[in-house]
């Protein structure tokens, strides 16, 4: 009998060149990531959300719905009242994919940079309200680092095998379960400085 709490595989995406270039926007970034984390609203709620107003959040919708990264939720529209939601669970994507394509690839990039600026704006408010948390979160967030000397191979194996445990962890987490938070994992690998090689 199959696990009444089991979610079903994450719905995934491989960001192609028209999408890579929609999505390289930050209140585009910022609205895909809505309606993952919180699921699906409509552009009033997201713009209260975002702190911005209700015509960008519904022109930007409508610019990632172009390209198939949100869709309209059918089921929950009343009237003139639309609501949107990620077509995707998971975004993928290889810097390589858009080598042959210097607009996606300066998009690409952009991408990459936001998501830095997030984690350290992320990691700023954590520094900021820690104290707020019981002990036992305290000691469970946090970072830490590892040096290691391997082929690319070996870092694309190593990428994918902690892939697979996030996913299996998300997979059996009950978020009814007491004392259970949301969280956000980062997950990144980067070359050692030059200075250090």
């Amino acid at each position: 009998m199959e696990n009444e709490r089991s979610r079903p595989e994450p719905r995934e995406v491989r960001l192609d060149h028209r999408q890579v270039r929609v999505l390289a926007h930050p209140l585009r970034m910022r609205l895909l990531g809505a309606l993952r984390v919180k699921g699906p609203s409509t552009a009033t709620a997201l713009a209260e959300m975002l702190g911005t107003n209700t015509g960008a959040t519904s022109y930007h919708l409508r610019q990632l719905a172009e390209v198939g990264l949100v869709v309209e939720d059918p089921d929950r529209g009343t009237g003139r009242q639309r609501w949107w939601q990620a077509a995707h669970d998971v975004t993928n994507f290889e810097p390589t994919d858009y080598d042959d394509d210097p607009d996606a690839r300066a998009a690409i990039d952009w991408i990459q940079g936001d998501q830095v600026r997030l984690l350290a704006q992320h990691a700023e408010q954590w520094f900021a309200t820690q104290q707020e948390w019981a002990p036992e979160w305290r000691d469970a967030f946090g970072m830490s680092d590892s040096f290691l000397t391997l082929p690319a191979a070996r870092l694309e194996q190593i990428q994918a095998e902690v892939w697979e445990v996030l996913e299996r962890h998300r997979s059996e987490a009950d978020p009814a379960e007491p004392g259970a938070e949301p969280v956000q994992i980062y997950f990144a690998t980067y070359p050692l400085l030059k200075e250090f090689r």
